[in-house]
Order: C-alpha cells, then structure tokens, then sequence
C-alpha cells in the first residue's frame, strides 16, 4: 500500500526509518494522550529509540508479519495505524492506532484503519483481524464500534504499564464480516 487519500487534505502512507526525525517529533506532540494506554510513547524519547522502532516495523515488513503507516495532515504527521501482528499463514492481524490533538476528532483513524481492514480482507485474504484497546481508552472503542466490530471480551488486569494494571478489550471482524462492515 503507497500513499492513499483519506480526506482532502490527508493521506495515509509508509512510514519508514529514514523519517524518524518527523516520526519522534510526532510522538513527542502525541505522548500526552497516547502514553496513558500504550507504551508506544515512552519507548520512543530520542532519535536512535524512533529510528529503531521503525526500523522494527521495515524488518517485520519484510517477513510480512507487521507493517507501520502514518497520517499526514496538511503535510504534518498526525497519527499513524500499524499491523501489530500479521500473521498470513493463520489469517489473523491485529491493528493498533495512535494520534496527537491535531489529528483528532476529523474520521482519520477510522478511514485509516478501514484502509488495512479492506487491504486485510480483500488483498490478503486475511480471515480475522483483531483490534486490542485499553478500556480506558474511549477514543479507541469508538473505532473500533464505528467500524462495526464485535467485542470478543475484557482480559482483566492484562498488562502493566505506568504502574497500572490495565484491562484490555479485544475486538474483532471476521472476513464474512467485512462487506457488511458500516461505511462513513
């Protein structure tokens, strides 16, 4: 998947090693808002950790198991969707997201992930894929809802993170799913 229009004045495209610099940056306007759910944030502080956290995305690229992609607003990087996991011999992936303020609240996320679900399905043949959310993340229901997905259930106290046991929901969409997904 190359550059894709999301809106007029944003697109969806690779994000790759080589833009770690504009990739930390983002994070650093980002890590407010996303670092009380994921620890994403707080594994990227300087240049070498974004630059690595690429260059893990581009290596699991190349084994097709993962894949990164930002968001670009007007030019400046807002948020991104990756394929956490992507694993073809199975048919399952999971998608994760992430956004700063200036890329909230305008559908980005939700068309963004909607481009991997219908890469998923339709180019892969992909049989489920998976949205993993804290439940405390409101924002990230709302997607995953928007899109039309089942909550499969809660893992109570799943993981720990900023000295707080977190509950995860676990969302998905199967492929017979998909052409009835609803559409925004």
């Amino acid at each position: 998947m190359y550059a894709v229009a999301l809106a007029p004045d944003a697109e969806l495209r690779p994000l790759d090693p080589w833009q770690a610099e504009e990739f930390l940056a983002h994070i650093d306007r980002a890590r407010e808002g996303i670092d009380p759910f994921i620890p994403f944030a707080a594994r990227n502080t300087d240049l070498e950790s974004a630059r690595a956290t690429l260059q893990g995305y581009a290596d699991r690229q190349a084994q097709d198991t993962g894949r990164i992609y930002g968001i670009w607003l007007d030019g400046t990087l807002v948020g991104g969707v990756m394929f956490v996991r992507f694993d073809a011999a199975a048919g399952n992936c999971e998608i994760g997201v992430w956004s700063e303020p200036a890329g909230q609240g305008r559908g980005l996320v939700t068309a963004a992930v909607r481009r991997l679900l219908a890469y998923a399905f339709e180019e892969r043949g992909m049989y489920r894929a998976e949205w993993w959310s804290s439940t405390r993340n409101e924002r990230s229901r709302a997607v995953a809802q928007r899109l039309g997905m089942t909550l499969d259930g809660t893992l109570r106290q799943y993981y720990p993170h900023n000295g707080v046991r977190h509950d995860k929901e676990i969302w998905s969409m199967l492929a017979s799913e998909w052409p009835d997904a609803p559409r925004s």
